[in-house]
């Protein structure tokens, strides 16, 4: 089986790729190193692969449409997982045409290789922030999600309808993953927990946003790895998916999260406490963008697939909070 995987130098494409690697897989990884964040921890993510014989991999960008049916055209993929876009809800407010770029079309891009290649199942990462304004907890794969608060969360809708119609059109199997709040170890420097571990050590004051009332449902990289490979084993079919009633479509759509929202003051407690100093505290209001809370029913996923987290929070901690010490030691 020849995967490829779409931002491989990221941080869940990195992890993804590592685990597909140990079990023998064939992997293409694709990644365009921008510096969105500081490209020498994606060169470094690579380096953990390039050893292994059964990975290759080829710096090109999705959005570029031109490479990207060259990619097609020269490579027979059994399965596609696009983890590749421009992540970030309040950059979004700064630099909308990277999204547009990067998640519209580049995701377009993807699709239509996927359609021309033959492809067997296309997976793609869309996003709790999809979600938006709803209040209902927790957040359903049912819900309507027509009322997103960012650029980044209309992007990641625009996504799910564009997979609904290829999949509708061509009979291409595509599946979504909703993710939520994935951390750990060689995880993304933009992230609220990256910036909080550096901040603490440098004794620098952290942003704390909503003053500390933030819920989010984190979720451990290592859970969201053994989900991801789960679906991937298992494209929808027709008329399978319970959510879609009428269409013909070989198309899933799934919330992949730990199911156990937590208080944004009581992550800070554990990180404080892993790293063994206190946090001097910004107590901000809500920031353009955000939302009060995230929450994932990940019953369909479940069902379908078997997936439960099996990660706490304090122990994923752990392990991002020994690979950060080791990494910028």
């Amino acid at each position: 089986m020849t995967i490829l995987i779409t931002g491989a130098a990221g941080f869940i494409g990195f992890h993804l790729t590592r685990a597909l690697l140990s079990s023998g897989k064939q992997v293409l990884g694709i990644d365009n190193l921008n510096d969105y964040y500081d490209p020498t921890l994606k060169q470094d993510r690579l380096k953990q692969l390039e050893h292994n014989e059964s990975f290759r991999f080829k710096q090109v960008d999705i959005a570029h449409r031109d490479a990207m049916v060259s990619l097609f055209l020269k490579n027979k993929f059994d399965v596609v997982v696009n983890l590749a876009a421009q992540a970030g809800v309040r950059y979004s407010i700064e630099n909308p045409n990277a999204y547009v770029d990067s998640n519209l079309t580049g995701f377009a891009n993807i699709l239509e290789g996927c359609r021309q290649g033959n492809v067997g199942h296309l997976v793609y990462a869309s996003s709790s922030s999809v979600y938006g304004a709803n209040r209902k907890m927790p957040f359903s794969v049912k819900d309507n999600v027509d009322h997103p608060v960012s650029l980044y969360a209309a992007t990641k809708k625009s996504n799910e309808l564009m997979a609904h119609a290829y999949s509708h059109l061509y009979q291409l199997p595509v599946t979504g993953l909703r993710f939520f709040t994935v951390y750990g170890p060689w995880g993304r420097p933009d992230m609220a927990y990256f910036k909080f571990a550096k901040a603490i050590m440098a004794e620098k004051p952290i942003d704390v946003y909503n003053h500390g009332q933030m819920k989010r449902d984190f979720t451990y990289i290592d859970d969201i790895v053994k989900g991801v490979i789960k679906v991937m084993e298992m494209p929808p079919v027709p008329n399978e998916n319970i959510y879609e009633a009428g269409t013909s479509a070989p198309y899933g759509i799934y919330n992949i999260g730990n199911n156990h929202p937590v208080e944004l003051k009581t992550f800070i407690e554990i990180l404080e406490t892993l790293l063994g100093k206190k946090a001097k505290k910004n107590m901000l209001p809500m920031q353009p963008g955000d939302v009060p809370a995230t929450y994932a029913d990940i019953t369909e996923l479940t069902s379908r697939t078997g997936f439960t987290p099996q990660t706490s929070l304090k122990k994923g901690l752990e392990q991002f909070v020994k690979w950060y010490l080791s990494y910028y030691s």
